[in-house]
């Protein structure tokens, strides 16, 4: 069995973790910004193979390179804590217990990238997790890790929390930007790209919090340390959210690469008197697994060469009580909700992707109506501005893959098999 590796949660369970006196001394800031210098720390980033922990996998330290030097602008940093889609919930319960780590990271990323000036971007409804960061940020500034010459070494440094108003477009970096910036939340057309014009047209870097909190124990422990954890290409650890129907779900922070079966090894197990039917390997936005991907390395290749994508690593489990059909209507509602209505293709096409799982949930469809949410899919995919379009085709395409016959089902007893009402159950005459 993998191993665990807790880094970012080895101090949950400690009391006050979440003050100064639990976390301690910044000890990587200091050595970041007192013996080490800005593209130093922007290499070994780069060294340690750290990619962004938000669902895109993009090397970080490769992002922190494109931010242009010596151009005369004002350089900004921006964390992406907009947690919002369904079964993601990673960086929530990060900031609540341990919001000093994801602090001392701002710290020495703007250090790196040169910036004065960080932005903490958090979804607005998640009020006691904003109350932690700001006391944690006012903590800080007390003990002089944030404001003029922090820790005496010339670097000056801002740091605002910012709340959302709690709409999931806004995890899009662009849109974020403009909701930053007081205009409606809706996804820029790229390029320029943010670190050529980001935050009030200036280089902007914008990385999930789980990439940012990662960042001092690279500096404390060395990249070799990150890059000897996780495979070849998918380095390092991260933090894996078990839900549904599982017997022990929460967090477990482990390597890069290790498989669904060995977290629910941890984890107790599929609920008693239960098994496997389908779970997400990185949230509603990334096309499901069945139980033949168990063993498939939860890394951001070996998932993606298995037709679905690493993301969050949310983790939603499912077990046989599940219809897959009215899970697929759920999330596609929440997209058809969420979109920002900018494009046409996502506006329209969640839309009626919503309207025609309604009617097949029901059992008033029919096999055509397979054809067509597969066909409003594929008109969605790569013709939408922003990811959002482009996740809400990802659990229709492998729920008709892998659960055609259950689809069927549901029009052939003129309901939902399992339905507790309904006069046939599915699997039994």
């Amino acid at each position: 069995m993998t191993q665990l590796t807790p880094v970012l949660t080895n101090n949950w369970d400690v009391p006050n973790a979440f003050t100064l006196d639990g976390y301690g001394e910044y000890t990587a800031a200091k050595k970041a910004l007192t013996t080490i210098e800005p593209d130093a720390v922007i290499q070994m980033v780069k060294d340690s193979g750290l990619r962004g922990r938000g669902g895109a996998g993009f090397p970080t330290g490769m992002k922190w390179g494109f931010i242009p030097q010596n151009d005369g602008k004002p350089h900004y940093l921006v964390v992406n804590a907009d947690e919002s889609e369904p079964g993601t919930c990673k960086d929530i319960p990060l900031m609540m217990a341990n919001p000093h780590s994801l602090i001392e990271g701002v710290i020495i990323t703007a250090y790196a990238i040169r910036a004065n000036y960080a932005f903490i971007y958090v979804r607005g409804e998640v009020l006691h997790v904003i109350r932690r960061i700001q006391a944690a940020v006012r903590e800080a500034y007390e003990k002089g890790y944030l404001g003029t010459n922090i820790l005496g070494s010339g670097f000056d440094l801002e740091l605002v929390v910012h709340s959302g108003a709690g709409a999931y477009i806004c995890g899009e970096e662009t849109a974020l930007l403009d909701s930053l910036e007081g205009y409606r939340g809706q996804p820029r057309l790229k390029p320029p790209f943010p670190a050529v014009a980001g935050l009030y047209a200036s280089p902007t870097v914008v990385n999930n919090v789980e990439s940012i909190a990662s960042v001092p124990s690279i500096v404390s422990m060395g990249a070799d340390w990150f890059a000897g954890m996780g495979t070849e290409k998918s380095k390092g650890f991260g933090i894996f959210s078990l839900s549904g129907h599982v017997t022990r779900p929460g967090q477990y922070e482990a390597p890069l690469g290790i498989t669904l079966r060995e977290l629910l090894d941890m984890a107790g197990g599929i609920r008693q008197g239960h098994e496997l039917k389908f779970w997400t390997p990185g949230g509603s936005s990334t096309a499901i697994f069945t139980a033949e991907h168990l063993d498939v390395p939860l890394d951001f290749e070996s998932v993606s060469a298995n037709g679905s994508l690493l993301g969050t690593r949310a983790l939603q489990i499912f077990d046989e009580t599940t219809c897959v059909v009215r899970t697929v209507l759920r999330w596609t509602e929440f997209y058809a909700h969420e979109s920002c209505g900018k494009c046409t293709p996502c506006r329209e096409g969640t839309y009626w992707l919503k309207q025609v799982l309604k009617r097949l949930e029901k059992g008033q469809g029919t096999e055509d109506d397979l054809s067509t949410i597969t066909d409003i899919a594929d008109n969605i995919l790569g013709r939408s501005f922003c990811a959002l379009g482009d996740g809400a085709t990802s659990p229709i395409h492998s729920s008709v893959k892998h659960f055609r016959e259950e689809y069927l089902k549901h029009f052939e007893i003129g309901g939902c098999p399992f339905d507790p009402a309904a006069s046939t159950v599915w699997g039994k005459a």
